[in-house]
């Protein structure tokens, strides 16, 4: 393995410090997008509970945005509560692309590790055959299974490249198709968070309306 490293040259030192890199954000990104932290279960249903009881102080809506994104995104939406559907939305839109924005931290690097892979690797390819062929302008031909190491030598950086290369990029899909699908489950939790606020606030009118209805007429006295 060395002496392949070796063989590739200069090229193959930042192409192993890029699968490096590589290594440590897959590794992180998939420890802090698991579902459990992202979205952990039967929360939704929780806080449309506490919505129904009325138990939305400022305590359980600041333990709510620290649990998670979904959590985050849940009590963004408490915050405003008393305000008009269209601007409970709006505050929801402004926070999910905050939200989004955290959980693709890091896939732009990888992205950019999985193109600038394979042309790292065909520079270091391109950098081994040329100074093969001033070899072997200045000595001559030679051996031409020399030459024939050479040029596998040289091919050594392409396939470093597309290592690195191939899972980054994979993963990078994985990644963004991963939060694409949390997004569209966050929004259906917060679509039904604002009909369960719409149905608490249509039904605590009724109770003052009934307190300020006239008493009934007492019959007159004869």
């Amino acid at each position: 393995m060395w002496e392949l490293v070796k063989a590739g040259g200069w090229p193959m030192l930042p192409l192993i410090l890029l699968g490096l890199v590589a290594l440590g954000i897959i590794l992180e990104r998939l420890w802090s997008l698991r579902r459990v932290e992202v979205m952990p279960p039967r929360l939704g249903e929780e806080v449309r509970n506490w919505a129904a009881r009325g138990e939305l102080d400022p305590a359980h809506i600041e333990s709510l945005r620290r649990n998670s994104p979904l959590g985050a995104l849940l009590a963004a939406a408490l915050d405003v509560r008393h305000r008009s559907r269209e601007l409970i939305r709006e505050r929801l839109e402004d926070t999910g692309r905050h939200l989004v924005f955290r959980m693709e931290k890091f896939l732009s690097a990888l992205g950019t590790i999985a193109s600038a892979g394979p042309l790292l690797g065909l520079l270091g390819t391109v950098v081994g055959m040329i100074q093969m062929f001033l070899g072997i302008l200045d000595h001559g031909l030679g051996d031409v299974n020399q030459l024939a190491g050479g040029i596998g030598k040289a091919l050594v950086c392409t396939a470093t490249g597309m290592i690195v290369a191939v899972p980054a990029l994979i993963f990078h899909r994985y990644f963004r198709s991963r939060i694409a699908g949390y997004v569209i489950e966050m929004e259906e939790q917060a679509t039904a968070l604002l009909d369960a606020l719409d149905t608490r606030g249509a039904a605590a009118p009724a109770s003052p309306v009934a307190a300020r209805a006239p008493a009934p007429a007492r019959p007159a006295r004869g």
